[in-house]
């Protein structure tokens, strides 16, 4: 990016740098493995910007403070160094910023807590760089979108992030950048905003010492190597289904034959969220998860209402049970109505199973997972197949399933958290069916195959009687 200044304070960026630097979407982050230049991206970016745009506002934001000072504003200092004797810049330690001689203003902030960003409200900016982005939390982020606003003519604001894999904000992230957005441009069809996600490792930045960081990152767990080193966003430390692979478990939608037995499962949910997953068992026991439906906004919907769009989205198809969770058996102690009854009155048909439940079901569970994840190479297909495949509709389960994180107290167990609901309703599934296989009916002759035995048989008559004459 181009400065109006007779000194170019800024070192020579990087190729991936460029390329986060030159972009020109709305929103884009710089992510993936440790030590890929993101945080020196988005200072260029930021102190670019300061150059090129007199008056402008940019604002650098971190979680913490000692964050802030060890890394972009030790480095800020070092490469302003020279606009600083030039009297063309300089740093102010009480209100934390760059003030320039054109009249721009680069803030160094921080938030520890959503509170702290109310700091920023009456502020508004022509861009917000974000650090290690994946430490806040969506919320935080939807809040400070709403400070970018300029008045100047034909300047564009900017949101730019930089983040590795894990912490709070992986979903968001993985959801909002890198499931949709990677090396490419996407447009979000409600806002109109568009949307980059430029993925870096460590060989892009050519200033680190490769062969002793990966001397380092050898003596790390398997998944936190995945994660540093290669910037595996289906990989974070603690991840208790590392199996999962985006291009293993998860199929393009197709018409499921008629005789593959079907079943439902369901984790009840009204003011909490709620799952409904539909299944499917091939001839080889393959499991397929082929439709969701829930409410992923926190929609509060009726019980009976749920029901009555599970019946409309199945249709005329053949469904043998449904298997929900053990609340939704409960009468109310006033009302003496279950759950069930709720589903009874919103026209589900189907008879109800109780899920696997008691002491060490939430392992049997996360085993039964672990089986059906797991990946086996298929000598006819030249690829790995799993028991368990996903359609890709399936969007909300794809994006929990591969950041559930273990139990503290139990590694073989998935923690209660607020993004279970969806494993909970899949993993009930998979435990009440578990590996059997659907038989195809024997196929009806038509009137052709009939014919051609009645002509055989009359043919074998015929030639008896020859050799007996």
């Amino acid at each position: 990016m181009p400065t109006k200044t007779s000194i170019n304070p800024l070192p020579t960026p990087t190729r991936k740098q460029r390329k986060f630097l030159s972009a020109v979407e709305d929103e884009v982050l710089y992510g993936g493995a440790v030590g890929g230049g993101k945080s020196a991206g988005l200072l260029m970016f930021s102190i670019a910007r300061r150059l090129l745009i007199p008056n402008s506002q940019g604002l650098i934001l971190r979680r913490t403070y000692p964050e802030l000072e060890m890394s972009h504003i030790l480095t800020s200092k070092r490469w302003l160094a020279p606009l600083v004797k030039e009297k063309m810049a300089k740093y102010s330690e009480q209100h934390k910023r760059w003030e320039f001689k054109n009249g721009s203003v680069l803030q160094f902030g921080y938030a520890e807590r959503h509170d702290d960003l109310y700091r920023y409200q009456s502020s508004e900016y022509e861009d917000i760089c974000i650090d290690e982005a994946s430490q806040f939390s969506e919320n935080d982020y939807l809040f400070l979108l709403s400070r970018l606003r300029t008045t100047k003519a034909g300047v564009k604001c900017f949101v730019r992030l930089a983040s590795n894999p894990g912490g709070i904000g992986h979903i968001w992230l993985k959801r909002r950048f890198v499931d949709v957005a990677k090396n490419t441009s996407y447009t979000d069809s409600e806002t109109g905003l568009t949307r980059r996600f430029v993925s870096a490792t460590l060989d892009d930045n050519p200033h680190i010492d490769i062969q002793n960081y990966e001397r380092r990152l050898a003596a790390m767990p398997k998944e936190l190597r995945r994660m540093y080193r290669y910037g595996d966003w289906n990989v974070f430390s603690g991840q208790v289904f590392e199996e999962f692979r985006y291009d293993i478990h998860v199929v393009r939608p197709f018409p499921i034959p008629a005789w593959w037995r079907r079943w439902i499962a369901n984790d009840p949910g009204y003011a909490d969220h709620f799952a409904w997953y539909w299944f499917a068992a091939d001839d080889l026991g393959n499991v397929y998860l082929y439709r969701e439906y829930t409410n992923e906004d926190g929609e509060r919907i009726p019980y009976s209402q749920q029901a009555l769009q599970v019946v409309e989205m199945t249709g005329e198809e053949h469904i043998d049970f449904v298997v929900t969770g053990m609340d939704a058996f409960n009468p109310h102690p006033e009302t003496g109505k279950s759950i069930i009854d709720y589903y009874r009155e919103g026209g589900i048909p189907w008879g109800f199973l109780e899920p696997i439940h008691g002491a060490g079901s939430r392992k049997i569970r996360s085993a039964t997972v672990h089986e059906y994840l797991q990946p086996v190479y298929d000598e006819n297909t030249g690829r790995y197949e799993a028991k368990l495949r996903i359609f890709g509709t399936c969007s909300k389960l794809i994006e929990t399933l591969p950041v559930l994180a273990a139990d503290k107290t139990d590694p073989e167990v998935v923690a209660k958290c607020g993004i279970d609901h969806w494993y909970d309703a899949m993993s009930y599934g998979l435990c009440v069916w578990h590996a059997e296989v659907s038989k195809e009916p024997p196929k009806p002759k038509t009137f052709i195959q009939k014919d051609k035995e009645r002509l055989s048989r009359r043919s074998s008559d015929f030639l008896k009687r020859a050799l007996m004459s």
